[in-house]
């Protein structure tokens, strides 16, 4: 039997990059997980059957596919244990040029869905639950072009200290984990093999990051060695150089 074994687990953002290496990880220890996905259903789809994961449809940017996530994790887990806000985005820009509806958008997916679905796990998750919030590098490191998208995952690791103290008497630990380069498809679209490079040389451990590298901790935090750990935001960089 695995760490998880037992735990019911969501994961927003769970087709691609570092949701899928988490959404790998936690079932591999045990859970049993719903992820979410917005596009890429082949990818959600190879992964569910792989993994034994159910995967859920759903723009986090809208209302409705947000509600309908909740309802359909709550009809196939018996119970829940674990959410994992993971699901983010948001253009690289720079601010005098970033539009308003860009802007909207981005503070929609990254940090509004994140709030309601705090405020749901509040609700239906049983007491000794885990809450993990993923934040970035960027909220301390200020990079041109990356405001907006800093300040959505600030927002998030506020909501995490916060409710820490609000849920802490049942239990539940809620916590933020800020990768730093993490070698995604995401990554590489939005970086020159120059700023690979560049970020390489900044990290102590002289790579990127790999998906899996944050699932550990992410892991870690759900399982039940990170019970005595709450209100933390964990820089999982591999020593990123601010």
């Amino acid at each position: 039997m695995g760490t998880l074994s037992g735990k019911g687990a969501l994961v927003t953002g769970g087709s691609r990059g570092i949701g899928r290496a988490i959404v790998e990880r936690l079932t591999a220890d045990g859970a049993e997980v719903v992820f979410s996905y917005r596009v890429s259903k082949e990818a959600a789809h190879e992964l569910a059957e792989r993994t034994g994961a159910h995967p859920v449809q759903a723009d986090l940017g809208n209302r409705d596919d947000l509600s309908r996530l909740f309802s359909e994790t709550e009809r196939l887990l018996p119970h829940l244990d674990i959410l994992v806000n993971n699901a983010g985005g948001g253009r690289p820009g720079a601010l005098a040029e970033y539009s308003e509806e860009e802007y909207d958008r981005t503070m929609a997916v990254n940090t509004k869905a994140v709030f309601l679905a705090m405020r749901w796990a509040a609700k239906v998750m049983r007491d000794g639950g885990r809450i993990i919030n993923i934040s970035t590098l960027n909220t301390d490191l200020p990079v041109p072009g990356t405001a907006v998208y800093a300040a959505s995952k600030a927002a998030i690791e506020q909501f995490a200290k916060v409710a820490a103290r609000e849920l802490g008497g049942r239990g539940i630990t809620v916590n933020s984990v800020a990768p730093g380069a993490t070698d995604t498809d995401l990554l590489r679209a939005a970086n020159s093999e120059e700023g690979l490079a560049r970020a390489t040389t900044l990290t102590a451990l002289q790579r990127l990051g790999r998906p899996a590298d944050i699932a550990a901790v992410v892991a870690f935090l759900a399982g039940p060695d990170g019970g005595w750990i709450t209100g933390q935001n964990i820089r999982a960089t591999g020593g990123m150089v601010l």
